[in-house]
Order: structure tokens, then C-alpha cells, then sequence
């Protein structure tokens, strides 16, 4: 029998309908949790006290809860502060862009489950409403939008593998502004201050991924003191977030279109930051090949 409730986890997958539940749902079964789709939220505590008397014990617990409990969904964010008392739980929120979802439910011919007598929007923007409060509570926000199922699933493992050997998953993306902030990021931060090798014909066909255009964002004047003093000032934020049991960060770093000098900065970033214990890095360029 497990009496162990500190070893513990519960993972709350929950978010907008359309962005992806199922998907991780599968995955994290493949990583060997324990998965209940649709569970009302007051079920959650009964679920705890079941696994820990199994003789086995269920160590790792997913439950999918998301708007489908109807009114048992109302009382979600008070119930995960009180689990929190005794248990390590912590909540992944999955969404994406109202245009994305509407695709999604239009390409499934589903209706939405909020939509009643109106249309598909309708119901995307009643859900954001009753979720409001319950993605600002959220441990890992994802959005989904450009993701398929495929890489969905790829993510969801990546990430939750990782746990296994660090204490912060850190996830450096670069992004471009022109295309909007990611919905995701925990920190933004800028690289527009430096000159756009856009501009140069010689660099423009390269990436920040390329030597030449690396070697050209690291060489201009502040460059490399904005390296160390980022550095710097996100060393007690993610001691921080150790400290806090949160387990996840992405700090995302834009240029005005996510080719060059937000690449180059947020791999030079990420090789600083693999040398600091207790931290798994990895990249992610979102908008590298859009132009």
C-alpha cells in the first residue's frame, strides 16, 4: 500500500475544447501515468485516496477536466488549492487561437460544447470567459495553434520525460513580433535593440542558426552584455521557480521576424544556461521558416 503522498503527482490537463486534450491525454499514458479523461472535479479527491490505497500505489495521476462537467467545472480553481495541501498537483493548460479552433470544429463537423443555439465562436468565447480564471492558476500553459498531433505529442513527452532529470524544463524560443507574442511565454524579452542582419543582403538568405549570422548578432555593440546580465537576472528567477515546484519555464526572445537575431540569442542563451545545474534547456524556434 503507498502512504507516500509526497511522491505523489497529479497533473490537471484541462483548457480550450479543440486544443489538444486527448492528444496529451495519450501521451502521457505512453510515459506510464495514469489517465482518466472527462473526470468531474469533485471526483479528484476520492481519485487521490483510491490510488494511494492501491497496493501498487498510482504515482503519477492525469485527469482530463475541462467544461464537458458542466457546473461540477465551476469550483475547479478553489478545489486544486486545496489538493495542493497535501498533494503535489499541478495544473497544464492547453490553448490556441479562436481562428485554429474554429478550423478544428468545422473540420470534425462537431459542434461546440458551449455553443448551444449560436455558432462555433460563440462557444470558443464562452469558454475563454469560464477559463479565465483557472489558466491564470495554471502551472504550463501551451498553446497549440501551430502544433499538430504529432508534434503535440512530441512536446508533451519532451517535456514531461525531461522532469525525470531536472528540477526546471526551460524552453528558449525565439519568435517574431510581426507574428504576435507567444500565448505560452513566461518571460519576453527583446532582441531588436541590435542591427537586423535582414538588412544586409549577404546575411538576409541565412538564419541565426548559421554561423555567419550568429557570429554577426554576438559580435554587435551590447550584445554580449545583455547575454550576461539576462543571464544574471534569470539565475534566482529559476532558482526561484525550484524552490516554487514549478517545473516549467519558457522565456522567448523576438526580433521583428524570428530568422536572425532572436535565433542567435536564444541559442546563446540556452548554451549558458545548460551550465547551470538543475536545469534541462532545450530551443524552439517558432517562426523560423515563415518568411
Amino acid at each position: 500500500m503507498s502512504t507516500d503522498t509526497e511522491q505523489q503527482e497529479v497533473l490537471i490537463v484541462t483548457g480550450m475544447s479543440g486544443a489538444g486534450r486527448s492528444t496529451v491525454a495519450n501521451a502521457l499514458e505512453d510515459l506510464d501515468w495514469y489517465v482518466v479523461d472527462n473526470l468531474p472535479p469533485q471526483m479528484l479527491r476520492p481519485l487521490i485516496e483510491l490510488a494511494n490505497r492501491a497496493e501498487s500505489g498510482l504515482p503519477r495521476i492525469a485527469a482530463v477536466v475541462d467544461v464537458r462537467g458542466r457546473n461540477f467545472f465551476v469550483d475547479l480553481r478553489d478545489l486544486i488549492q486545496s489538493l495542493r495541501e497535501g498533494t503535489k498537483v499541478r495544473v497544464l493548460f492547453l490553448e490556441a487561437t479562436d481562428a485554429v479552433l474554429v478550423r478544428r470544429f468545422e473540420q470534425v463537423r462537431r459542434p461546440h460544447p458551449l455553443q448551444g443555439d449560436g455558432t462555433i465562436l460563440d462557444g470558443i468565447t464562452a469558454e475563454r470567459t469560464r477559463l479565465r480564471e483557472i489558466r491564470e492558476a495554471s502551472d504550463i500553459i501551451v498553446d497549440t495553434s501551430d502544433l499538430n498531433i504529432h508534434q503535440l505529442a512530441t512536446n508533451i513527452t519532451e517535456t514531461f520525460a525531461a522532469e525525470n532529470t531536472a528540477g526546471v524544463q526551460v524552453t528558449l524560443m525565439s519568435f517574431g513580433f510581426k507574428y504576435g507574442l507567444p500565448a505560452d511565454a513566461d518571460l519576453v524579452t527583446d532582441a531588436r535593440f541590435l542591427p537586423n542582419p535582414f538588412w544586409n543582403p549577404e546575411l538576409r538568405p541565412f538564419t541565426g542558426l548559421d554561423a555567419v549570422v550568429r557570429d554577426f548578432v554576438l559580435e554587435q555593440r551590447g550584445a554580449q552584455e545583455f547575454i550576461d546580465a539576462y543571464v544574471s537576472a534569470l539565475r534566482p528567477i529559476l532558482d526561484g521557480y525550484q524552490r516554487e515546484n514549478k517545473r516549467h519555464a519558457t522565456i522567448a526572445v523576438g526580433c521583428t521576424g524570428g530568422k536572425h537575431r532572436s535565433v542567435a540569442i536564444a541559442e546563446e542563451l540556452a548554451a549558458r544556461l545548460k551550465e547551470i545545474p538543475g536545469l534541462a534547456v532545450n530551443t524552439k524556434h517558432r517562426d523560423l521558416g515563415r518568411e
